[in-house]
């Protein structure tokens, strides 16, 4: 609306330059054959053809303030963008723990600069873990606002080593709380025990995890609504135990809903079928052989959603 109303006066600028020229056009066309009889249209014609020059003067300055505003504008904008992208960047983890019976990779590759996705690994009390990822509603800087103060919301309910289901509702209540309604985000959360190598964990309407386990994969689904959505939801807690060599993925629906030849999405088949494939290399080539997979599929130099994928192996190590 704010560019609309900026390139309005450009417009009518235009309009009147194009209508005192065709002014002073018909005025030499039809006083062509009494330029040298007539002193009144010969003064006339000056005037008119003074007024244009004119006219044209004032307008091509107009012109070139505008654009120079603009530029400034715009280069404010791109400090601004640059700014929220370093402090976004600041916001995940910047080493991801090890030795303690699991082994991560993680990334988000940002569709607008920065991004409504996050991913986190939290180190808990008695050597447990907690590592989830979401993906927030919206586009731009008003999701990466809202992911920023839910991960922070994240790191306080950990401290107070509770349950992932009532950690989930905490961040429920919040989010309800200072979002308008049409805001939510998906969420999957896990708290890892390195003793029992147990995983227990909520899926708060995201994408379902996949687990390429020693028998066969399966899909974290347990849990309940998205964040945000109801003030009172409740969520149930899913289990799972790991053996070493299994692998977890988490991601985002921009990796699985990329769209390639005729609209046809990637899909969680042929990622998991990608990693499975990949599952006895360092989880890194793995990372990278997604996302590189997912950028020939679609075709595209820049997706059109956030891209996220945290990448899990159970090791036989422990704290």
């Amino acid at each position: 609306m704010l560019e609309q109303r900026s390139q309005e006066p450009a417009v009518r600028d235009r309009v009147y330059l194009a209508g005192y020229l065709l002014l002073a056009g018909i005025l030499l066309f039809l006083g062509r054959d009494f330029l040298q009889s007539s002193v009144v249209i010969t003064w006339g014609l000056a005037f008119g053809g003074t007024t244009a020059a004119g006219v044209l003067l004032v307008l091509s300055n107009r012109l070139r303030l505008q654009l120079q505003a603009s530029r400034h504008e715009l280069a404010r904008k791109e400090a601004e963008l640059s700014f929220a992208l370093e402090v976004q960047k600041a916001l995940f983890p910047r080493q991801l723990p090890c030795n303690c019976g699991l082994e991560f990779s993680a990334v988000c590759v940002p569709a607008r600069g920065i991004s409504g996705d996050f991913y986190d690994v939290i180190r808990l009390r008695e050597g447990r873990l907690a590592f989830g990822i979401a993906d927030v509603s919206g586009k731009g800087v008003p999701a990466a606002i809202l992911m920023a103060n839910l991960q922070a919301m994240l790191r306080i309910f950990s401290e107070t080593n509770s349950s992932p289901a009532e950690l989930c509702a905490q961040l429920n209540h919040h989010l309800h709380e200072v979002t308008e309604p049409s805001r939510f985000a998906t969420f999957f959360y896990a708290q890892w025990d390195p003793v029992r190598r147990e995983i227990h964990y909520v899926n708060a309407g995201h994408n379902p995890p996949i687990l390429l386990g020693s028998d066969g994969s399966q899909r974290l689904s347990t849990g309940g609504f998205p964040l945000g959505l109801f003030p009172a939801a409740i969520f149930d807690v899913g289990h799972i135990s790991l053996q070493t060599g299994d692998i977890l993925v988490l991601y985002s629906d921009g990796i699985t809903e990329a769209s390639g030849p005729k609209d046809e999405e990637f899909g969680e088949v042929r990622l998991e079928a990608l990693v499975a494939g990949r599952r006895t290399e360092s989880l890194k080539k793995v990372q990278e052989a997604v996302l590189e997979a997912v950028g020939r599929w679609s075709g595209k130099e820049r997706e059109e959603d956030d891209m996220t994928l945290v990448i899990v192996r159970a090791t036989g190590g422990s704290i």
